[in-house]
C-alpha cells in the first residue's frame, strides 16, 4: 500500500534563487525519465511506495522534492541521484600547472602552496654550458627520471643516470644541468629553511639468532 507522505512547509522566504531555478526544474525531469522508462505513476507508486497523488504533484510542480521521496525514485528508474536533479558536471579534476622557462630549462611546478618545501619536474635541453656553481640557504634533492644530469657539487663532478638521486646543503658551491649528450628530465624538490627529505624505510625482521 502507498504511504501518503505528510505535508510540509513549502514557501521559502528569502531563499535562493538558483537552487530554486533547480528545484522547478526537477519536476519535468521526472516526468521525462519516468515516460522514457515506459513507466506509470501508478507503476511507480508500487515500486516505490510512494502514493500517485504525490508523484503526480511532484512532476507537475506542486510538491517540493526531497531526498526522502527522490532517493527511493531514484532505485526505482537506477539512475543516479544527480540524474533527476541535474546536478551540474564535476569540473575537471586534473591541476594543469603552467610551465616556467628560465634560461632554457622548462620547470614544472607541482606544488602549489608558498612556502615550505616546493617541487617542480624539470626538462633540460641538450646544450653546453659551462657550470657556474652557486651557493644559498637551503636544501635540494634532485631525482633523474630520463637522460643524464651533471651536477657539480664542491670538489665533486658526477652525473646522474635514470634513476639515480642526489641531495645536497645548497650553502655547498654546486651546480646541475646538461652533460650535452641529450636532454634530461628530472624532479626536484627544495627546502628554502634547510628542510631535507625525510625516507621512511621498512624495518627489518630481525632474525631468531638476534634473540
Amino acid at each position: 500500500m502507498a504511504r501518503e507522505e505528510s505535508h510540509t512547509h513549502e514557501t521559502h522566504e528569502g531563499g535562493d534563487g538558483g537552487t530554486d531555478q533547480v528545484l522547478t526544474a526537477v519536476g519535468p525531469r521526472l516526468r521525462t525519465i519516468r515516460k522514457e522508462r515506459g513507466a506509470t505513476l501508478a507503476g511507480l507508486s508500487a515500486a516505490t511506495g510512494i502514493s500517485v497523488s504525490t508523484l503526480s504533484r511532484l512532476e507537475s510542480g506542486g510538491r517540493k522534492p526531497s531526498l526522502e521521496l527522490l532517493l527511493p525514485i531514484a532505485r526505482a528508474h537506477q539512475v543516479p541521484l544527480d540524474e533527476l536533479v541535474g546536478a551540474p558536471p564535476v569540473g575537471d579534476p586534473r591541476v594543469r600547472a603552467k610551465p616556467i622557462v628560465r634560461h632554457g630549462r622548462t620547470m614544472v611546478p607541482l606544488t602549489r602552496q608558498p612556502g615550505g618545501l616546493q617541487a617542480y619536474k624539470v626538462i633540460e635541453p641538450q646544450r653546453a654550458v659551462e657550470p657556474d656553481p652557486r651557493t644559498h640557504e637551503g636544501y635540494e634533492w634532485l631525482y633523474v627520471l630520463s637522460g643524464r644530469l651533471r651536477l657539480v657539487l664542491g670538489e665533486h663532478d658526477v652525473v646522474l643516470a635514470a634513476g639515480e638521486a642526489a641531495e645536497f646543503d645548497t650553502r655547498v658551491p654546486h651546480w646541475f644541468g646538461s652533460t650535452g649528450e641529450g636532454p634530461a628530465e628530472f624532479l626536484s624538490l627544495f627546502g628554502p629553511q634547510g628542510e631535507r627529505m625525510h625516507v621512511r624505510a621498512k624495518p627489518k625482521k630481525r632474525s631468531a639468532a638476534a634473540d
